[in-house]
C-alpha cells in the first residue's frame, strides 16, 4: 500500500482461489476410491487488484479499534484444468468389477458421456494431471468492504475484514458437465457474487 493523504491509501494486491460448483456430489467408487460426479474441470482463478483504502476512524496509538472503507478492481483471470479420473475400460465394455491391476485402466479427463459407467471408476486422478490443457477464461471483478484494525503497538497488524464481491467472466466456467444440453446455463454460472470474512494478523515496518 502506498500513503496518498492523511486518511487515504492506494493498494495492489493479489490472490488466487479455487471456485467450486454448489452441485458437486462426491461419490466412492468399489474399490475404496472417490470422485465428484459430473466434475470436468477445475476451476482456478486469480485476482490482480488495485484499490484505494480510506480511515473512517482513527484508534488511539497504542490501543483502539481503527475502521477502514476500502473498494477495489481488477482483471479475473479464470484457469480451467481438466478433472481427470482413473478408468477401467475392461470393466466398463465387459460389465464386470473394476480391478486396479487390470492393464486397460486410462488417466483421462472425466466425461460422463463417454464415462458411462460409475462402478468403471477407480479415482480421481492427481490434481495436476491436465495441467498441460488449462484454458484461461478472463472476467473482472469488484470488491467493497469495511476492516476493523486491532492492534496493541504501533506495528502490530491484528484484524477482520467483511465484504462483498462481484465477479464476472467472458463466459460460463465449465466445472460440472451437463446431462443434456438444456442443463447448460442452469447448471454452471458466468457471474459470482459473494460475502466474505477475512481474519489477518501481522506486523507493519
Amino acid at each position: 500500500s502506498r500513503v496518498l493523504e492523511d486518511r487515504l491509501l492506494r493498494f495492489w494486491s493479489l490472490e488466487g482461489v479455487m471456485l467450486k460448483n454448489a452441485k458437486e456430489e462426491r461419490l466412492n467408487t468399489l474399490v475404496g476410491g472417490s470422485f465428484i460426479n459430473r466434475k470436468t474441470n477445475y476451476a482456478f482463478v486469480l485476482r490482480p487488484s488495485v484499490g484505494i483504502q480510506r480511515i473512517l476512524f482513527r484508534k488511539a496509538v497504542d490501543a483502539g479499534v481503527q475502521v477502514n472503507g476500502l473498494v477495489s478492481i481488477g482483471p479475473s483471470i479464470g484457469l480451467l484444468m481438466p478433472y481427470y479420473i482413473n478408468y477401467d475400460r475392461t470393466a466398463a465394455r465387459n460389465g464386470t468389477a473394476p480391478n486396479p491391476g487390470s492393464d486397460d485402466i486410462v488417466n483421462e479427463q472425466y466425461d460422463p458421456f463417454k464415462h458411462t459407467d460409475l462402478d468403471a471408476i477407480l479415482d480421481h486422478g492427481p490434481l495436476f494431471s491436465g495441467i498441460g490443457q488449462t484454458r484461461v477464461v478472463p472476467g473482472i471483478h469488484f470488491r467493497g468492504g469495511l476492516s476493523f484494525e486491532y492492534g496493541r503497538y504501533r506495528d502490530a497488524v491484528t484484524g477482520a475484514e467483511v465484504g462483498f464481491l462481484l465477479e464476472g467472466f467472458t463466459k460460463r466456467l465449465l466445472i460440472l458437465s451437463p446431462g443434456n444440453l438444456s442443463e447448460v446455463d442452469a447448471l454452471n454460472r458466468q457471474f459470482f457474487p459473494s460475502v466474505y470474512l477475512t481474519l489477518y494478523f501481522g506486523h507493519r515496518s
